[in-house]
């Protein structure tokens, strides 16, 4: 039986005529930096305070920022940033402002390559000795008389594969005769500093920034600033900002999740064509939110993991309610000889469940078993279904879609 075809001509067109709820979504998003910041006025005031050196032609210490996702680092560094040019053109001081996500640019050649076409040098992103690289961003630097910020975000994601091009930043101003660099660092990471060359540590940390988590009151009043550009006047329940706060509070303060929260929101609402935001479309954004969070933490696990994790989805559709390490290692091992892996040892297994647990996407909980010894109880804390799903998505993994685990006689490791 032939179904009714339907035509999309004009579908865009249809969904136009329907009213917005938004005035300015883009707001709502991480990457819009806002003329004022609340309750980071410190912050500010801390980072300007250093860099103002660079409007007196002197070159301001290296800067470390400190803080966990979410607490308005990268905003107040662009914040700043943006004004320091500002007032620098007003003057006419040559001051150069250059912005890097070294989670997106994490190597050394494409972090040097990247800075020097900032200076409009033509670098090609692979193919050159990283040393040539190094010499013509000297060169491109070193043209004009000038000051030139350099902020590096998520500086750790660089340290994975080694700190030479911290080094020889931290080390470029000696090799500068008209130029002078100076750099910001921008981690969530407290403890980065530790596997950094001691040289290192102390030049790119002459001076160093906290950024504090916010509370659910200050999170309600950067969500009320960006909710008015964001939305039509009367549009949210008045509900909507206190939960989407109360929500992040929950995730340490972490007023991006807030914003995006907000922003999903009035999606949603948007999308079932309501003429407001609420609550019950902030409770339906905080699940999506969720299982987004989680899909996209499973895809990036290393194989290993996601075949330990498998192992606990898989007993747990087989009825256990409480799994072992024990149990969850001799399916894992089934599974790793099936698919041709390397078996890990179980005290290594047994990490990796400690890892998920860190992660959220475990629960893993020490028990005493009398004569048998401790062991850990295992469970699933995110949803068995979209997890199963995203493992299956791993080509390696493929192969085990058809696979059934036995039934377990308890094990007690």
């Amino acid at each position: 039986m032939e179904t009714k075809k339907t035509s999309i001509n004009g579908i865009f067109e249809d969904m136009l005529m329907r009213a917005t709820i938004f005035e300015n979504r883009e707001v709502l998003r991480s990457t819009y930096t806002p003329d004022y910041l609340p309750h980071r006025n410190d912050q500010v005031k801390g980072l300007a305070t250093i860099l103002v050196s660079a409007l007196r032609g002197e070159t301001p210490s290296n800067i470390l920022i400190y803080g966990k996702t979410g607490t308005g680092k990268t905003a107040v560094a662009k914040h700043v940033g943006n004004e320091l040019v500002r007032t620098s053109e007003t003057h006419d001081i040559p001051c150069v402002v250059v912005y890097i996500n070294c989670e997106v640019v994490d190597t050394q050649y494409r972090l040097l390559a990247s800075i020097a076409r900032h200076f409009e040098k033509d670098i090609p992103m692979t193919g050159w000795p990283t040393d040539q690289v190094y010499s013509e961003l000297k060169s491109a630097l070193d043209v004009d008389k000038r000051i030139a910020i350099i902020i590096l975000d998520e500086v750790d994601k660089l340290v994975c594969k080694g700190d030479d091009v911290l080094y020889n930043l931290t080390r470029i101003n000696s090799d500068l005769k008209k130029s002078k660099v100076s750099l910001i660092g921008i981690t969530n990471d407290l403890k980065f500093t530790e596997f950094l060359d001691p040289r290192v540590k102390s030049s790119l940390g002459e001076e160093e920034i906290i950024f504090p988590p916010y509370d659910a009151n200050q999170i309600r009043d950067i969500l009320n600033q960006r909710a008015q550009m964001a939305f039509k006047p009367q549009v949210l329940e008045e509900t909507v900002i206190p939960l989407c706060a109360a929500y992040a509070a929950q995730e340490h303060g972490d007023a991006r999740r807030a914003l995006d929260l907000l922003r999903v929101s009035g999606e949603i609402a948007e999308r079932i064509k309501s003429s407001k935001v609420l609550e019950a479309h902030v409770k339906q954004a905080q699940e999506k939110i969720e299982i987004d969070r989680i899909v996209e933490v499973v895809r990036t696990l290393p194989s290993q993991s996601k075949l330990v994790l498998l192992s606990v989805v898989l007993l747990g559709y087989n009825g256990d309610s409480n799994l072992t390490t024990g149990e969850a290692y001799n399916i894992y091992k089934q599974m790793c000889r099936l698919i041709g892996i390397e078996i890990l040892t179980q005290r290594r297994v047994t990490d990796l469940i400690s890892e998920l647990d860190m992660m959220g996407i475990l629960n893993a909980t020490v028990v005493s078993k009398g004569r048998y010894g401790r062991t850990k109880e295992i469970s699933l804390s995110v949803p068995s279904e979209s997890t199963k799903r995203v493992l299956f998505e791993d080509y390696r993994l493929k192969p085990l879609e058809d696979f059934k685990p036995p039934n377990q006689t308890k094990l007690y490791a």
